[in-house]
């Protein structure tokens, strides 16, 4: 899915969300801040519920699994490049697209795009769900990795100490035996392949990332729905070609089949349910984010963010029947307090930069 927290500006005369630049009173920042959390965290938990559901249930008499789980990148493609078209035609007012970033510039970053987040949700197969949500946590390791051997980037005690954290959290709960209820589960239980599979992940969102913000910083009036109808649009096109067009020149295609997929949802309208469900929670979540970011900032939707991360560990061991075990919850725990340092290093950094202006 395309990251939120990219094009933050307001160009010229697109509109983006209402914003609200620190006036108002206490209470009714107060009351807009708990409406984004609410938002947030019930969109993204109930996805990710939906997402443990449609890799773990069987389904119809026949109890069959819903295998095309690359299927729902596809959807949330289609989803989310009609949600961005909407949302720009009601707060653009007819402006000129002047200045903001043509479609032909997001083809090549949407290829990243639509193989990374297929990657994390295929990496469901092989992995319990926490697992992959601890995984995908810790997206500071491989920014720092490359920062450090690309460009040379230092970083203090402090920063390493975090990555300390989240680097032993995730390899301590990887290492650790996974219940049997858990495995029983999975589809294929491979947990080299799962976390392999989120790392890569984690990679291709940082090209993609860097590239975003490469396209807002040329085009200055790019709001967060031109990106999203961008990326959406061309990864609707490479998904499209992936699981519908290829299947039908190659008899042997090996990759996800759309046909096979829109073939399971009618005979099991409930899997079709719980996809567009999980679809629209991506995309109304997106609107929470893109307010939060322009009414409080990134950092507070970091944190946001952060803290949806770990209650959805915890109500899929508690609610979707993955127990952990009590060293695997001190290895969330040790997870969580390296990305809580991480949050309070950056708000210390940029109450310095505030003091200093």
């Amino acid at each position: 899915m395309v990251s939120a927290r990219k094009g933050q500006g307001r160009g010229g005369g697109v509109r983006g969300p209402p914003r609200v630049d620190g006036g108002g009173s206490l209470a009714s920042r107060v009351a807009v801040l708990a409406f984004c959390v609410g938002g947030i965290w019930s969109s993204y938990i109930t996805q990710g519920i939906l997402q443990e559901t449609l890799s773990t249930k069987r389904f119809g008499p026949e109890e069959r699994r819903f295998d095309h789980l690359a299927f729902l990148n596809f959807a949330q493609n289609v989803v989310c490049f009609v949600w961005s078209f909407i949302m720009i035609k009601l707060w653009s007012g007819g402006s000129s697209p002047a200045g903001r970033a043509p479609l032909l510039k997001y083809w090549g970053v949407s290829i990243t795009n639509t193989i990374g987040p297929t990657m994390g949700i295929e990496a469901l197969k092989y992995i319990s769900y926490p697992a992959q949500v601890l995984a995908k946590s810790s997206k500071m390791i491989p920014v720092m990795l490359m920062g450090t051997i690309l460009y040379g980037v230092k970083y203090t005690l402090p920063e390493y100490f975090c990555t300390f954290l989240v680097a032993g959290g995730v390899s301590s709960f990887a290492l650790l035996k996974t219940s049997s209820k858990t495995i029983k589960k999975l589809a294929n239980p491979n947990a080299p392949l799962g976390y392999g599979l989120c790392f890569l992940n984690l990679a291709f969102d940082g090209y993609t990332n860097s590239t975003q913000d490469l396209i807002k910083s040329r085009y200055p009036k790019t709001n967060p729905w031109d990106i999203m109808l961008g990326m959406n649009l061309w990864g609707t096109i490479y998904n499209t070609v992936i699981m519908f067009v290829a299947p039908l020149l190659f008899s042997n295609w090996p990759y996800a089949n759309g046909f096979e997929a829109v073939s399971f949802c009618r005979e099991n309208p409930e899997v079709a349910w719980d996809i567009l469900m999980f679809c629209l929670c991506g995309a109304v979540g997106q609107n929470f984010i893109f307010l939060t970011i322009s009414r409080f900032g990134s950092l507070t939707n970091t944190t946001i963010t952060t803290t949806r991360k770990f209650m959805s560990i915890v109500i899929s061991s508690v609610i979707s029947g993955n127990p952990l075990s009590m060293e695997q919850w001190g290895s969330v725990v040790m997870v969580f307090s390296g990305l809580s340092l991480q949050i309070y290093l950056k708000w210390k950094r940029k109450k310095g930069r505030d003091h200093k202006e």
